[in-house]
């Protein structure tokens, strides 16, 4: 206690003999549009005759001459016994700044209008610069045009003119209140939309994870734009030091992101493409933020033309375009019936950040000065940026929250997915020889190269009791674990009628059935073929491609494939196989292989290779571009031995 008292004591001649700033007012100070570069006209001279110049508050924003002066007078006469003596200026321009005639300091870029908007800055002079009466101050200022809709954006940067003089660190105290209370109304939307900003890390995460999900990415896009805009509206707000033409650029760059995120993200959403107006209206909107970014980067030169069509046509029709915008999510949903239940939460939100979007963009037209409709956005738009920042926030949680579950949903699916597959996979290792069997007389070659994890074709090659061989080659239609299981059933069905019968056809037939009676509306084409020791070829075809028998496509009698009618019959076509030629079986992803042209293998060059080992009748297949699973079966009788 008696420290602080000690330092009352110590501290009151101090603060007593501080001066409060001295406000000087405006309303009295005269501007004159033009510029006097050289100082022949000595626009900065005390002794000036100003009596051309008009009051200052008649001045309105002009596109066709954004240099001008201003001068006002002040009694700082005061402030000479004062020992760090400032002149503190606020305004949203570029510009410099004189006293009685001498240059005492300059903010921004004269020539382009470019500036910080750090726009309340304080310059310090010497007290014998103040004569002991009125002292004359007057700025040279370049205002350039502020080409946005951003509406926020416009209120904060069009400060007007405010001068204030004293000690140098006591006019920092007026500063921070000025901030604070311009920083407040921006602060909460700025933290609420930065925190949800940051979600669209995880967003780009799952997308990179899972690239069939557009609209994780548009969604991510869309709330980094959002959050990208309001940060950039509290720095504004707290006149943090970057320039105009940077805040000017990440407008343009936020809304042109938001243009190509937030609607497409919609129709994403809604499982829609775009139809061609509303690709339009996307390509119009762009036009109309256009002038932004020509703002950003011409800063006063900016042709004069371009200012008076945007606040005559840009900007009105802008305002009107993200009406029209805001209410796509309405139709993108419709008819509102046929949306599934999974999707009806996603839908409801979406429209409503529309609805959000379509009230702030609606009462915002209304400060375009229609004929007898009042500016509702003047009076309401700080409470309704609050409530519309709100809103916003709750629905892009809300959807964020909707994403994950789906998300989570869909990440379960596939992992039950991945594990049929690899049952699915385990099964056909098992159903697919491992190796050929040894038969005496016959040279044996197999390839089986599927295109994905499961494949759909199948073959067995069995020795016969008379020494021969039986086998069998087809496709299944479909792919998965019901694929795999189809096979199973096929080759269960195949080994055991093998017991009991060789012949071509009553194997086929009774396949037949059995795809009947247990499968689920697929089919199969099927080729079996049984060879005697002495060369005698038999063959039965259910709808699959022909063998080729030294180089040339058999004539068979063709049936339908397996799992169609109950009622078809399979003939059999008998040929004559010598030692020198070589039986040649395969699927369709042989003639079907596709290469980067889109051009087939065909059965021209199918029927060349015919007659090379399958290793490389295969290799040949999946080099120019396997397309499908590709299955080669090769049999060559031998020589009989001495």
């Amino acid at each position: 206690m008696l420290k602080f008292f000690l330092f009352l004591v110590c501290a009151f001649p101090l603060l007593a003999s501080a001066q409060a700033p001295l406000s000087i007012p405006t309303q009295q100070c005269v501007y004159h549009d033009g510029d006097d570069p050289d100082g022949s006209k000595n626009w900065s001279s005390p002794s000036l005759d100003q009596s051309a110049w008009r009051p200052l508050n008649q001045r309105q924003p002009s596109f066709t001459e954004p240099r001008y002066w201003i001068r006002c007078r002040a009694d700082l006469a005061s402030l000479r016994t004062v020992s760090q003596t400032a002149i503190q200026i606020r305004l949203g321009s570029a510009y410099e700044l004189y006293l009685d005639g001498a240059r005492i300091g300059a903010a921004g870029n004269i020539d382009s209008g470019d500036y910080s908007l750090n726009v309340i800055r304080s310059f310090p002079i010497s007290p014998a610069q103040l004569p002991p009466g009125r002292s004359l101050l007057a700025l040279r200022v370049t205002s350039r045009p502020l080409l946005t809709n951003a509406a926020i954006i416009r209120r904060l940067v069009a400060k007007p003119l405010q001068i204030n003089a004293g000690d140098f660190d006591l006019l920092d105290a007026p500063r921070a209140r000025q901030i604070l209370s311009a920083a407040s109304g921006s602060a909460s939307n700025a933290i609420i939309f930065g925190l949800i900003g940051a979600l669209a890390f995880p967003l780009l995460g799952l997308y990179v994870f899972d690239r069939s999900r557009s609209e994780l990415l548009l969604l991510a896009i869309a709330i980094f734009s959002l959050a990208m805009l309001r940060i950039n509206e509290l720095a504004l707000a707290a006149s943090a030091s970057y320039s105009l033409s940077a805040c000017l650029s990440i407008i343009f760059l936020g809304n042109f992101l938001l243009i190509f995120a937030e609607t497409p993200f919609v129709y994403a959403i809604a499982g829609r493409r775009m139809p061609l107006p509303v690709l339009a209206l996307l390509g119009l909107t762009v036009v109309t933020i256009a002038p932004t970014a020509f703002s950003a980067i011409g800063g006063a030169h900016v042709p004069d033309q371009l200012g008076l069509a945007y606040e005559s046509l840009f900007r009105p029709a802008g305002i009107f375009v993200h009406i029209a915008i805001s209410l796509l999510p309405f139709f993108a949903f419709r008819p509102y019936a046929s949306i599934a239940p999974r999707m009806r939460p996603l839908a409801l939100f979406c429209m409503l950040w529309g609805f959000v979007d379509f009230i702030w963009f609606a009462v915002e037209a209304t400060a375009l000065h229609f004929p007898g409709i009042p500016n509702i956005f003047a009076v309401w738009s700080g409470p309704l940026l609050t409530a519309r920042g709100i809103v916003t926030a709750f629905v892009l949680i809300t959807l964020l929250a909707l994403l994950f579950r789906d998300q989570r949903q869909i990440t379960r699916e596939r992992a039950l997915l991945a594990a049929e597959l690899e049952a699915a996979r385990e099964v056909q290792q098992v159903l697919v020889p491992a190796e050929n069997p040894s038969i005496p007389g016959f040279v044996l070659e197999s390839v089986y190269r599927p295109a994905n994890e499961v494949g759909g074709d199948f073959f067995q090659i069995l020795p016969t009791p008379s020494g021969g061989v039986l086998a069998v080659i087809g496709d299944v239609s479909g792919k998965g674990m019901p694929a795999a299981m189809t096979v199973s059933l096929l080759i269960g069905t195949f080994r055991t009628l093998a017991h009991y019968t060789q012949s071509p056809s009553e194997i086929l037939a009774s396949m037949n059935q059995r795809m009947l009676a247990r499968s689920n509306g697929g089919f199969t084409t099927c080729l079996v073929a049984r060879i005697r020791p002495s060369g005698q070829l038999t063959v039965a075809n259910a709808g699959h491609i022909p063998p080729y028998l030294a180089g040339r496509e058999l004539a068979l009698n063709n049936g339908l494939p397996l799992g169609i009618s109950a009622d078809v019959t399979y003939s059999e076509s008998v040929f004559a196989l010598t030692a020198s030629q070589q039986l040649t079986l395969l699927t369709d992803g042989v003639p079907e292989a596709q290469n980067k042209q889109r051009k087939l293998l065909g059965f021209d060059r199918t029927i060349a290779l015919s007659t090379q080992p399958a290793e490389s009748i295969a290799n040949a297949a999946q080099h120019f571009g396997q397309n499908d699973d590709i299955t080669v079966l090769t049999i060559a009788l031998l020589p009989a031995s001495g």
